[in-house]
């Protein structure tokens, strides 16, 4: 199934073409550094396991307003399914299931990657990149 923009992503602007391309790179790197760190902390000792969760999720936090900004910047509502997603991960950490964090992050990512191809595909058609 092929995704479809929505109105506001097929008209992106110059300017939140440019904001989303950065915002999304951005969010990428935050993202698979996030997904690593739970790889690593999934088998670690209970107390341990327990310190890497609360640095998770502060990295997520710090995500989360990332994603917050760029849909404040560009609009459209891709960037609120990824606010979605990264809020399953979050319950996710709270209930103390890290194997299932990475689903949550990976179906950001892919949100994110989306939002990164439109806008440099608006970039290239402006022979910007």
């Amino acid at each position: 199934m092929t995704e479809q923009p929505d109105d506001r992503q097929a008209t992106m602007t110059l300017r939140e073409a440019v904001m989303a391309f950065s915002q999304s790179e951005k969010i990428k790197a935050g993202l698979i550094w996030s997904s690593q760190t739970v790889d690593q902390s999934v088998n670690l000792p209970e107390l341990e396991k327990k310190g890497a969760s609360g640095v998770i999720r502060t990295t997520l936090a710090m995500i989360y307003y990332e994603i917050h900004l760029a849909g404040k910047l560009t609009g459209g509502d891709l960037w609120r399914e990824i606010e979605k997603h990264l809020d399953m991960a979050l319950v996710m950490i709270d209930s103390q299931i890290l194997p299932e964090v990475n689903f949550h992050l990976t179906q950001a990512l892919s949100r994110v990657t989306t939002i990164g191809q439109r806008a440099m595909t608006v970039l290239k058609n402006q022979g910007l990149i």
